[in-house]
């Protein structure tokens, strides 16, 4: 305990003038990795919810949703999941692929802010028509898989939205939709705004929609889309992370950059950038691949554990 509270207060130092560097800095972001991947920590966050189930369509279901709908209190998060699995028989699978349209009125009424019955009703067609096709919800994220603007509409939509006001912007770099994207191409921006395009690739989509899946070509640092892939990807039989998915390796991750991460990594000064976007992301990841270019998503658990430490927060506050 001594040990660990003086390494706390040399990585704290005043103004983060006495932070430590390389090979320190590593092995306290080592140790706080360590001492938050582990499955006593899983009851008290939105990983808990795919950990109910036991078939992969179903943690690959109910992980998507509590992914896409962790904003807000932990536990509020964890109940509203918890509603949505109950309101499908505790069976997501199940119900995805044999639901009849007098089935659906048990999801009317759903909401968790933004989240409303709408946008449900959508996923549960948009999971239906992909599991139709495919075993895994892997295959949704691989452009190679998948293919490119099915949908004409959106694909305007879309245009529209990442054009921006002015026709010489470009929020992302090529290979790209404005140019087309090279299906081989499976970096982790790629997969994502690939992935957005797909997952609204159905006539039928609600514009309102749009909004809950984000992407790179948007500037979003997309938190919760690169927090399930974490879940699906990782496989460090720490038992919090599922390693599911096998086309997408750890390596390749970009680290979820939410409000507890990106406070304690710019204290760490492992994020210099002033805005909090898709290209924040980027460099903490890049930082974080110094310490373990196979697995740097691992300090996920570290930067956040310490964001909800609330002895390190007073820590950090004081200074």
């Amino acid at each position: 305990m001594e040990q660990r509270q003086e390494a706390d207060s040399e990585i704290a130092g005043s103004e983060g003038k006495n932070i430590r560097t390389g090979d320190d800095l590593k092995a306290f972001l080592d140790e706080k990795a360590d001492q938050y991947n582990r499955p006593e920590f899983i009851k008290d966050d939105p990983v808990s919810i795919p950990h109910l189930f036991h078939r992969k369509q179903d943690i690959e279901i109910m992980g998507f949703f509590a992914a896409i709908l962790a904003w807000g209190q932990r536990k509020t998060i964890i109940n509203k999941c918890r509603e949505l699995s109950d309101r499908m028989d505790s069976s997501p699978y199940d119900f995805v692929m044999n639901h009849t349209d007098e089935d659906l009125k048990v999801l009317l009424g759903f909401k968790h802010r933004t989240f409303n019955d709408t946008d449900l009703l959508y996923f549960i067609n948009f999971f239906r028509h992909h599991y139709e096709q495919y075993e895994s919800l892997e295959d949704a994220f691989l452009p190679s898989r998948t293919g490119l603007f099915r949908n004409e509409v959106f694909r305007e939509e879309f245009m529209d939205e990442v054009r921006g006001p002015h026709p010489s912007e470009s929020f992302f770099s090529p290979p790209c939709y404005l140019t087309g994207i090279d299906p081989g191409d499976h970096r982790v921006e790629t997969i994502l705004n690939h992935f957005r395009e797909y997952f609204f690739s159905l006539p039928d989509f609600p514009s309102r929609t749009i909004k809950h899946v984000s992407s790179p070509s948007q500037k979003s640092t997309c938190k919760r889309l690169n927090m399930f892939l974490r879940w699906m990807v990782r496989n460090d039989n720490r038992g919090v992370d599922f390693g599911l998915w096998s086309r997408i390796h750890p390596s390749q991750l970009i680290c979820p950059c939410d409000l507890h991460v990106d406070r304690i990594a710019r204290y760490l000064k492992l994020i210099t950038r002033k805005q909090t976007d898709w290209q924040t992301a980027v460099e903490l990841t890049e930082q974080l691949r110094q310490f373990d270019p196979l697995d740097p998503v691992k300090y996920d658990f570290a930067l956040f554990g310490l964001g909800i430490d609330r002895s390190f927060g007073k820590l950090i506050s004081s200074h």
